[in-house]
């Protein structure tokens, strides 16, 4: 393979654009572990488990991690438009790569999807929309039965969130790992 396909595969995204990718990637993984225990424990489990005051630092900070999911998000597809994106690497068929594409566009979609219903659903329930300590204004009424179908599609959409990136990250690491294309290295920040 010639120097200029090497270099054409292991062109990269702008710095801005790596360093989103991972603090997004960050606070995905954070948010997910965090609403699956959420989840998994209630508000009064929480509450009987850690207590009260952790109970509402716990859902103070998921809230916290939503919010800035959102607008890191939005600054992301920003960064996307006036950057754009390295051309497929040759080492990638057209098909995998179509994959590729349309697994990142549902993650960007989904990510933009997810605060914006977990937002709603908290405001409808007359609950504290909180970024720090900071309460933000609330996106829609109190409605306490739309706040409860509102929690269920943020839930739902949660799921799928976490199988994509197991997809995501399934796929990065066949790269860098066994196909060693240098597809990575395209997102790396070092």
């Amino acid at each position: 393979m010639s120097e200029a396909v090497i270099a054409q595969d292991f062109e990269r995204y702008a710095f801005l654009q790596r360093l989103f990718h991972w603090l997004i990637a960050l606070l995905v993984l954070g948010s997910l572990a965090g609403g699956a225990m959420l989840y998994a424990y209630g508000f009064e489990g929480l509450r009987d488990t850690f207590g009260l005051e952790m109970t509402n630092t716990i859902y103070k900070y998921h809230k916290t991690a939503g919010v800035m999911i959102l607008g890191l998000m939005v600054l992301r597809i920003l960064l996307r438009l006036a950057y754009g994106h390295p051309p497929r690497p040759s080492t990638m068929s057209s098909g995998t790569y179509g994959l590729a594409r349309a697994t990142h566009l549902a993650l960007y979609a989904l990510l933009i999807v997810m605060p914006v219903l977990g937002w709603a659903a908290t405001a409808a329930g007359g609950f504290p929309v909180q970024f720090f300590d900071l309460n933000l204004p609330p996106i829609i009424g109190k409605n306490e039965a739309l706040s409860g179908t509102l929690f269920t599609l943020h839930g739902i959409v949660g799921v799928v969130i976490g199988v994509l990136v197991l997809i995501h990250i399934a796929a990065a690491l066949r790269h860098w790992l066994i196909l060693k294309d240098g597809v990575m290295q395209r997102i790396g920040l070092p």
